[in-house]
């Protein structure tokens, strides 16, 4: 959450984070921009953003796959690449901020590229929905 000069949290309601790293890929890239929705209701399948749970100073955004005991179990789209609930268990529900709406990739971002201003334009502003694949990874394990 932002917070005031004083150290203070302040409610938004909205907010923009940057991604870093490659645990959401092909979600997410790095350089992504998110528009998060603070506080919004958590489904299984939709993209969250939480503190970590080791470091609840650092935000992290992962997919948040299902309710457990003790609290959210989050996957990355890459399980390769980072860690989730499969290194620290589940997140307590109060560490899940809020649910990613939209992704806007600016022009020359890693990730996948188009050529042409049209085609960057189709592809770099989209929704993050809720994504069944996860399901069907954590069926896998």
């Amino acid at each position: 959450m932002p917070q005031t000069a004083e150290g203070h949290e302040v409610r938004a309601l909205f907010g923009l984070a940057e991604v870093e790293g490659p645990s959401m890929v092909p979600t997410l890239y790095q350089g992504d921009q998110v528009l998060v929705r603070y506080g919004a209701r958590v489904r299984p399948g939709q993209v969250v953003i939480l503190r970590h749970p080791l470091q609840q100073n650092l935000l992290i955004v992962k997919r948040a796959v299902g309710r457990r005991e003790g609290g959210w179990w989050v996957l990355a789209d890459n399980p390769g690449a980072g860690a989730d609930s499969t290194d620290y268990g589940a997140v307590p529900a109060e560490f899940v901020l809020g649910r990613v709406l939209g992704r806007y990739r600016p022009r020359g971002a890693p990730g996948p590229q188009r050529p042409g201003l049209v085609s960057w334009l189709l592809s770099s502003v989209r929704p993050v929905f809720a994504d069944r694949s996860a399901s069907r990874r954590l069926r896998a394990r």
